[in-house]
């Protein structure tokens, strides 16, 4: 019975992740861009709805403004529910998981580098911006590149005289993590992701919190091998 009901927990998933790329792409009330996406969604693309909280953030940043309104938005959602979007909503962390299906030898790689992230998110996302008066991270974003860069090119042909060694780049990374998420689970989420690495800060005293039943637990890491984030649950819930 454990076995069916983890299977049935894992299909709605699926089906509410795979729900969430449609609404959030199918460009209806585009006038909703005003309002921060709560997932990594990125706001060039041609179908977007809502615009992309880590490019709001830049925008912000590179005219010297403190972005008040999309980190209360994100504050009021981490505070809820931690990063529960992260694992429901987000279109790139549900390509990841579809990727890492594949039949290939898997990677795992813990968790001792998720650090990177918060890097990429003072740096890239806050500072750089801040002094060249550039989103930097929309540069290289690799989901960017995939929902709006390639599709751009292909339905805008004059864009196409435009491509220069940025656009390559930004492509190479995009393959470069296509090609990661068939051996190792997330790792764009995991070591990467300055969203994630936002809503990870409220994880600890969020409303919505995992528990673990000690006293039941055999610590079989049978946890961790579904997990989409490779965590030892019982060590702890509350992880980053």
């Amino acid at each position: 019975m454990n076995w069916l009901v983890s299977l049935l927990l894992r299909s709605k998933r699926e089906i509410v992740q795979a729900g969430s790329f449609l609404v959030l792409n199918s460009y209806f009330l585009p006038w909703l861009k005003r309002i921060p996406c709560l997932s990594l969604n990125c706001h060039a693309c041609p179908l977007a709805v809502f615009g992309c909280p880590i490019g709001a953030l830049q925008h912000f940043g590179s005219m010297h403004h403190f972005p008040f309104y999309t980190l209360g938005i994100l504050g009021i959602v981490g505070s809820l529910v931690g990063r529960l979007q992260c694992a429901w909503f987000c279109p790139f962390g549900f390509l990841q998981e579809l990727l890492y299906k594949a039949k290939v030898p898997k990677l795992s790689l813990g968790n001792n580098w998720s650090w990177i992230r918060y890097l990429v998110l003072v740096i890239l996302v806050g500072l750089i911006p801040f002094f060249t008066m550039e989103s930097w991270f929309c540069k290289l974003c690799p989901a960017g590149a995939l929902e709006a860069g390639i599709p751009l090119i292909l339905i805008e042909p004059e864009l196409r005289q435009q491509i220069g060694w940025l656009f390559g780049l930004k492509i190479a990374i995009l393959i470069s993590f296509l090609s990661w998420m068939l051996f190792t689970k997330r790792p764009f989420c995991r070591f990467v992701c300055p969203l994630g690495a936002i809503y990870s800060l409220f994880n600890r005293f969020s409303a919505l919190h995992l528990r673990v039943d000690q006293s039941k637990c055999e610590k079989c890491n049978l946890c961790r091998q579904v997990c989409p984030m490779d965590i030892r649950i019982y060590e702890n819930p509350d992880s980053t």
